[in-house]
């Protein structure tokens, strides 16, 4: 047994002496044969627990989960002190209908020019569709929810027989497709749209509900499990307001990794460079917003499963507060660190997806006590929309612990800009302990989601011997490590979760956000061999999640928005983290980024305009 520490209660540690710690994961990098036979090793009596045993001490995490006394109570979900409302905001009712909450969101975004917005000129620089440039085509005739949905299935048939393949839905009818779009289209023709978004393509997350599609969870056999009879939550909402649900979007299989590699469906490609991953869980989301398909997607965000892949495609994903939507209806719905999010091609579409798609579930308002949700206030002319009057922090050596440069001086020369351009004030921060967060953080959602899966998993595999097969051999690998967590590794993460919000909470008092590159590298080149039999790459691992697991322990709002480029045309992004609730500061700051970053944006490879068909 190593020796004992004792940590010091976390208000009386001494920020003035906090020391950055970089991370060091010992773990090996496999794929193909090597991953296969691994496994099996893995899956052998003893010596299985004896080699996972092993990587958690060189990875210290015996040490620190069983070998340190941590002075705080546990807290078992995010748990928020009082705070003061925001300003500059228009507030919404969770008891309102979806549809009245997507008009009050309308109303609060800039005015809409659609000379400007709808111009076909060659010469202009490329950017993507929004919602309103939609909405405005189907009033004005341009075209119909029916016309753009024959070249919806026709770019879907393209892009399933494109070499390599480019696998973006799981499950996708398009009867179905055909019968909504008929639908919006009549009700356009009788000059009475449900909203702004009757019409809008969207895609759906394989791990949330969509009547009458199976949740596989990106596996070949779940649904068999978990038969699907009604819409998630989040989804009839989007339903009720018209908008056109197109399927099931390709994911990690069980949201249980950060690439997107999916060997049962095959592996989503990035837009910008098919021969690299997308970014995960919610790999088939991002794709197909970044590929110009659908306006929006639904994702689930339990470790920057939307906000990874946004960063990597170039889009926008936002992480809304934990509780702040309701997650019933999704295959993650009892968790502690998930959300359900948007992933949009901008801003504005974020707001009004997010508009459509927020309201606590029931237990979440008795248990979280959510304060109003309000949206920013954008009308106003100035390019801050309020973001002036915002402090941002931002602790350096955190800030510039990146795979590239590259990364970290496109976010630091946004952050200046926002200085300059907009009067914004940059405060240095101190965060104690943010290895012991990230153990923390996996052993919360690896125990949550082993104890999820544990009857069918195990039933299966007793009674079923090929059952356990069926899953792919990284999530056998998740889930060996996961089911090794006691409950007293457990109790004493949530114990560090209430470390961690104090630290969090004290910076919150004297900024209004955190600033983070999203990721730690841009999009990594898929290995040829992790095709048929999948991967396992903490190294990778580590530095798609090394900024975006604080907003899932700790449940705070946060969102990815594209910033640039590096120097091989990959997009990066930068992420937002706001306090409790506070939706509309990160939301009111993105808008400003993205208009500060509004120089010409990169076409991705993998384009289709879906608008006028080319």
């Amino acid at each position: 047994m190593g020796k004992k520490k004792v940590m010091l209660p976390a208000d009386e540690v001494d920020l003035a002496t906090v020391k950055y710690q970089y991370e060091t994961i010992e773990a090996p990098h496999l794929t193909g044969i090597g991953l296969k036979l691994f496994v099996k090793v893995l899956e052998a009596p003893l010596i299985g627990s004896l080699i996972i045993s092993q990587l958690k001490k060189k990875n210290k995490m015996i040490e620190m989960l069983r070998n340190t006394v941590i002075p705080e109570a546990p807290m078992f979900k995010p748990e928020f002190p009082p705070r003061e409302p925001e300003t500059g905001v228009v507030p919404l009712d969770e008891d309102q209908r979806p549809e009245e909450r997507v008009e009050l969101a309308l109303k609060s975004l800039p005015n809409y020019e659609p000379a400007k917005s709808l111009s076909t000129d060659p010469s202009s620089p490329f950017r993507y569709w929004k919602i309103r440039d939609f909405a405005y085509a189907y009033r004005s005739k341009i075209t119909t929810p029916s016309i753009v949905a024959e070249r919806f299935i026709a770019a879907m048939d393209h892009f399933n027989n494109m070499k390599p393949p480019t696998p973006l839905l799981i499950s996708f009818d398009p009867e179905l497709v055909r019968k909504q779009a008929a639908a919006s289209t009549r009700r356009f023709e009788e000059g009475c749209p449900v909203s702004i978004l009757d019409g809008i393509f969207m895609a759906i997350k394989d791990d949330i509900d969509c009547f009458p599609h199976p949740s596989k969870g990106g596996t070949t056999f779940f649904h068999e499990v978990r038969p699907v009879e009604e819409d998630a939550a989040s989804v009839g909402r989007l339903r009720s307001c018209g908008v056109i649900l197109v399927g099931k979007a390709n994911m990690h299989e069980l949201g249980l990794g950060t690439t997107g590699n999916n060997p049962n469906h095959g592996t989503a490609r990035n837009p910008h460079d098919p021969a690299r991953y997308t970014g995960g869980s919610s790999s088939g989301p991002a794709a197909i917003v970044a590929s110009g398909l659908c306006s929006a997607a639904l994702g689930t965000d339990g470790g920057g499963s939307v906000r990874i892949p946004s960063s990597l495609c170039g889009v926008v994903g936002l992480k809304s507060t934990y509780g702040r939507t309701d997650m019933s209806g999704s295959i993650c719905d009892s968790g502690t660190v998930e959300i359900i999010g948007p992933i949009t091609s901008n801003v504005e579409d974020a707001i009004l997806v997010y508009a459509a798609i927020l309201g606590s579930s029931t237990a979440e308002r008795i248990a979280l006590k959510p304060s109003l949700p309000c949206l920013p206030d954008l009308t106003s002319n100035e390019l801050s929309h309020g973001s002036g009057s915002l402090t941002l922090g931002k602790y350096t050596e955190w800030f510039n612990d990146v795979f590239s440069t590259e990364i970290s001086d496109k976010c630091e020369d946004v952050l200046n800009r926002l200085v300059e351009n907009h009067g914004c004030k940059m405060v240095e921060i101190f965060i104690p302990e943010l290895l012991e967060m990230r153990t923390a953080h996996i052993v919360s959602i690896g125990s949550e989601s082993a104890c999820g899966l544990n009857p069918d998993y195990e039933d299966g595999f007793v009674h079923l011997p090929f059952k356990k097969a069926k899953f792919t051999l990284d999530t056998r690998t998740n889930l060996a490590l996961f089911q090794s967590f006691s409950a007293s590794d457990y109790v004493a993460a949530q114990c560090l979760r209430r470390r961690l919000m104090y630290y969090h909470m004290e910076a919150f008092k004297e900024v209004d956000v955190i600033v983070t590159p999203t990721t730690g590298m841009t999009a990594p080149v898929i290995p040829p061999a992790a095709l048929s039999l999948g991967e396992t790459n903490m190294q990778v691992t580590g530095n798609l999640m090394r900024f975006v697991v604080t907003a899932n322990l700790l449940g705070f709002p946060a969102i990815s928005v594209p910033i640039g480029y590096d120097k091989q045309g990959l997009p990066i992004g930068l992420q937002i983290i706001g306090r409790p609730w506070c939706e509309a500061t990160i939301l009111r700051l993105a808008a400003a980024i993205e208009e500060l970053c509004c120089s010409p944006k990169k076409k991705p490879q993998q384009y289709y305009d879906i608008l006028n068909g080319e």
